[in-house]
């Protein structure tokens, strides 16, 4: 890593959520409200959905697996940030690597879950007859199995090329993880690459589950417009506002962090936004799905009746 006159960093120091003192300490245990709420209601959706045989169809696998993106993208990032909380928060330079290739790995899959959860819906209205056929098992096994892929070519591709750039003179990252906007921003090197893979990723990660969500709702709301019925229309729509929700929380968040001006104050204004779609909407995900989905908070109160009784 070493050129001419850089010097090599070793050590970065993450400057956090905020330099307020007066903010640390209520933060902390907020935070670490959220990430134990997060763990419990993800880990509790994964066993549940495990346990209970009705709940074994596509809808509920992808609802799974979004449970495991989300528990990994906020472990990933809240203990870290925590300790920024009560000491100087210091991260080596592989440790920040991998942070981010982790992280990378789960933000990315979780907008490609979400395109295969507004598929799955789609079909599951549109075609319903043939739902069976068109989503099973194995189909749903590989499209699952494709987004964990679509993340780990990509936060390879991106974490690869990381490597070849030099850090010297600024080790202080203004942020509470090791984004890759903020380790780019100390380089003292070319990162024309970078910018390069982020531009075709950013593209195709952006495009591409936008375009099926968009798609697949198109069809949707067609779809609910031709049933005549009220009761019919307002049950498909049930099936699909839990999704709704989960993707306007988290494409909006994010959204607001990526698209704002490049300045100091919306720097502050951009951690906060990324604090939501990193630490709060792995909460909020498997509670929205669970108090609006009647399937689940039946099966729960089932589990809860037996072991009562046990």
């Amino acid at each position: 890593m070493t050129s001419g006159n850089h010097s090599t960093v070793t050590v970065f120091i993450i400057a956090g959520l905020t330099e307020k003192p007066e903010l640390q300490l209520p933060l902390l245990f907020l935070l670490l409200g959220v990430y134990v709420i997060t763990v419990m209601c993800n880990m509790g959706k994964i066993t549940l959905i495990g346990l209970t045989s009705h709940l074994h169809t596509p809808m509920y696998y992808f609802l799974s697996s979004l449970s495991f993106i989300d528990l990994c993208l906020s472990t990933v990032i809240t203990p870290k940030m925590l300790v920024s909380f009560v000491t100087e928060n210091t991260i080596s330079y592989l440790e920040c690597i991998t942070q981010l290739y982790f992280f990378l790995i789960f933000a990315i899959a979780e907008c490609h879950m979400l395109a295969a959860m507004a598929y799955d819906r789609y079909v599951a209205i549109c075609r319903p007859l043939l739902y069976n056929i068109i989503m099973s098992p194995q189909v749903c096994l590989y499209l699952i199995f494709g987004v964990y892929i679509i993340g780990l070519v990509c936060a390879s591709a991106h974490t690869g090329c990381i490597f070849r750039v030099h850090f010297c003179k600024f080790d202080v990252i203004n942020h509470y993880f090791c984004d890759l906007l903020s380790l780019l921003n100390l380089s003292c090197s070319s990162t024309y690459v970078n910018e390069l893979l982020i531009l075709i990723f950013s593209t195709f990660n952006i495009l591409a589950p936008s375009l099926t969500i968009l798609g697949s709702y198109v069809f949707i709301v067609a779809s609910i417009l031709c049933i005549q019925s009220t009761e019919g229309r307002s049950k498909a729509f049930s099936t699909c506002s839990s999704h709704i929700l989960a993707v306007v929380i988290f494409y909006g968040s994010a959204a607001f962090m990526y698209l704002q001006p490049s300045s100091v104050s919306s720097m502050d204004q951009g951690k906060v936004s990324s604090v939501f779609y990193t630490i709060v909407v792995p909460m909020l995900n498997p509670l929205i799905y669970s108090l609006r989905n009647k399937d689940v908070t039946v099966a729960l109160k089932k589990m809860l009746e037996k072991r009562t009784f046990l």
